[in-house]
């Protein structure tokens, strides 16, 4: 049997990616870029495709991603909806925040839609191309678009999980707590080592085993009995002097330390009602 046929709207990191592993699956055949360079750049990266930069060059396909921004995905699809080329294929993005509510348009013209958002950092998209395998992808949508995506998903690694399309915003910002905002909790940590006269280099090699053994901890333990400190300790004092003592350091950190006491304190009333 002939393999499905893949268009590509979008090209960057994600988009290169997934064509790539896809190529195979699939059958690659447009991608479509805002430049002919970028859609050159993407074709040769992916080692499949046919570089457009003119969406009325675009031919019919089984199967159309969009790996275009959030805030470009309802009008993309809008105006691939108006050339009458969706009819009867699988429309999906690639979005962790916007559900497949997005592609209505693609829907209306007689399109099966749906959302696959891979739960992984793609700063450096061949590392993430070449250890794919295993990778987590958040999926809603049309029954039978999920169905027609399965198998390709499956030949690439990914371990889809099936995610309720009305919480996808919370289901995205799980991923910015998880990955973003720690990444601002530990340079928290690293300046104010810093602030104490700790040389950078330093203060990460201090950081490294607290940071790393903590999220083992989680991991491997759950949060309640990972957590550890004052708080959990209900040791108030050492609280309110380290507040006091940020507040005068570094007013946007303290800000920051308060409003993590009260999720903290949370957290260490159900390792208490744990034990």
């Amino acid at each position: 049997m002939m393999a499905l046929t893949l268009n590509i709207v979008g090209a960057g990191h994600v988009g290169r990616v997934l064509g790539r592993l896809f190529n195979g699956a699939f059958y690659v055949q447009d991608v479509l870029t805002r430049s002919r360079a970028s859609a050159q750049d993407a074709t040769i990266f992916m080692q499949a495709g046919t570089p457009l930069h003119d969406a009325t060059a675009l031919r019919r396909a089984d199967i159309w991603m969009l790996a275009v921004g959030d805030d470009q995905i309802a009008p993309v699809c809008a105006q691939l909806a108006a050339t009458g080329l969706l009819e009867g294929a699988v429309v999906f993005h690639c979005s962790g925040a916007k559900s497949s509510a997005e592609l209505a348009t693609a829907r209306q013209a007689g399109a099966l839609v749906a959302s696959v958002h891979p739960v992984r950092s793609f700063a450096d998209p061949a590392a993430v191309a070449q250890d794919f395998a295993g990778t987590f992808c958040g999926v809603e949508g049309d029954a039978l678009a999920l169905a027609q995506l399965g198998p390709a998903l499956a030949a690439i690694g990914a371990r889809p999980v099936v995610i309720d399309a009305s919480a996808k915003t919370v289901y995205h910002a799980a991923a910015v707590f998880a990955s973003n905002y720690l990444v601002t909790i530990v340079d928290a940590a690293l300046r104010a080592y810093q602030a104490a006269g700790i040389p950078p280099d330093v203060a990460r090699e201090l950081a490294r085993p607290l940071a790393t053994e903590t999220l083992a901890n989680v991991f491997r333990l759950g949060p309640e009995a990972a957590l550890s400190g004052p708080i959990a300790r209900g040791d108030l004092q050492t609280v309110a002097r380290q507040q006091h003592a940020i507040d005068g350091w570094d007013k946007p950190t303290g800000a920051l330390y308060a409003a993590l006491v009260d999720a903290t304190t949370a957290l260490a009333q159900r390792k208490h009602l744990n034990q």
